[in-house]
């Protein structure tokens, strides 16, 4: 994820929606009127939670903005909010913004993997010594990487390869225990091809059969990388999931591509 598009997209990210409904009241029915509750919360509250949303959309604290910096920033947002134009032409500043910005994200990066880098040896050297902990190696890109994982309990029948559709309960977790993605919490199971996900889940899910639950160590190599999915996922992040496989089946057939029509109409929908 780059961060020059977390940036121009950061003021769009927001939106609060607020759904009310109400019965009828019976006409027959008289009614005393209510006064309306005093708001909770004032303008100036409101409003500057708003600006902390936009802060942290931004990554203001991840990236280390000084005071200086996020002052002119500021000065930015209050000059945009007033409908003025731009201080600068965009096409001449936008590449040197695009640079800088990148620049602060590679250093963010960087400190984040020496940071992640101690937490995962650490964690790592405490799994194997665990009992039942077994392990995969895979290819990458980068080169080999090491999967680790416990069966939690066992499942019957035959095990689904990477071509097949799962369905699955699920917990993702940080190593310090923090819950980044949880079917579990949600209360629904999610059902998606498995050879189409991170590459510790296409290998880990294999090794159990309908019923079955897995415990997966997964190393950034094999989730999100180097980059991970701030802010829920900080980079070079090493995974733990729990997982049960509720079901699997075939995936669908492709479609056979037709044969062109005579004249058909061009398509209208830009795919």
């Amino acid at each position: 994820m780059k961060l020059t598009s977390t940036f121009k997209a950061a003021l769009l990210a927001f939106g609060t929606v607020a759904a009310v409904t109400a019965q009828d009241t019976p006409k027959a029915v008289e009614t005393t009127p209510v006064a309306a509750a005093a708001p909770k919360f004032t303008e100036p509250q409101l409003l500057e939670t708003f600006g902390w949303f936009v802060g942290r959309r931004m990554g203001l604290s991840e990236l280390g903005f000084t005071p200086e910096q996020t002052a002119a920033i500021i000065k930015g947002i209050q000059s945009s909010a007033t409908g003025a134009e731009a201080p600068y032409k965009i096409d001449e500043i936008g590449p040197e913004l695009d640079k800088f910005m990148q620049a602060k994200q590679a250093d963010y990066t960087a400190k984040q993997r020496t940071k992640s880098d101690a937490a995962s040896a650490k964690f790592f050297a405490d799994i194997k010594e665990k009992k039942g902990i077994k392990s995969l190696t895979v290819d990458t890109a980068s080169g080999p990487a090491t999967l680790y994982y416990e069966i939690l309990k066992e499942g019957s029948g035959e095990y689904p390869k990477a071509s097949n559709v799962v369905k699955v309960h699920y917990t993702g977790t940080l190593v310090d225990g923090t819950v980044f993605d949880s079917s579990v919490e949600r209360g629904e199971p999610i059902e998606f091809p498995l050879g189409g996900v991170i590459k510790g889940w296409t290998e880990g899910v294999q090794k159990i059969n309908k019923g079955g639950k897995i415990k997966l160590y997964i190393p950034y190599q094999l989730a999100y990388g180097e980059e991970g999915r701030p802010p829920t996922i900080p980079p070079a992040s090493t995974l733990v999931f729990e997982v049960e496989l509720l079901d699997f089946k075939d995936a669908p057939s492709a479609p056979a591509e037709a044969a062109p029509a005579a004249e058909a109409p061009a398509s209208t929908n830009g795919m």
